[in-house]
């Protein structure tokens, strides 16, 4: 009949080795949970940087288009403006003197050479 071992040696035995290996191990688990949190930090904070960059260069788009019709700068909401007779283009129809393709035509940004200074 083997010897029978009180299960506290065991425990007494087996302790110091757990330590020696799940030690490093969970450090390691640790380690790379903070690092991909970090990671996931650093990414949400450049996607709201983009959206940023985003809203800003749609606000400056708006501010130009406001300013290429003649409308003051910050009264968008005011409605178009009437002419001397009654037409809101100011006797002009841009839309019919124009081709389809020149109607379609995006306008250059003036920040569009502008980048992020890191």
């Amino acid at each position: 009949m083997p010897p029978v071992v009180p299960p506290f040696l065991v425990g007494l035995i087996v302790a110091p080795l757990a330590k020696r290996v799940l030690k490093p191990l969970m450090r390691g688990v640790v380690k790379t949970s903070v690092g991909l949190v970090l990671e996931v930090k650093k990414a949400a904070h450049e996607a709201g940087e983009n959206i940023h960059d985003l809203a800003a260069e749609v606000a400056a788009e708006m501010v130009a288009a406001q300013i290429a019709v003649g409308e003051p700068v910050g009264h968008a909401a005011a409605g178009p403006r009437v002419a001397a007779g009654g037409d809101p283009n100011g006797g002009r129809d841009d839309a019919a003197g124009r081709s389809e393709d020149e109607a379609r035509t995006p306008k250059i940004r003036a920040t569009a050479g502008a980048g992020k200074a890191n």
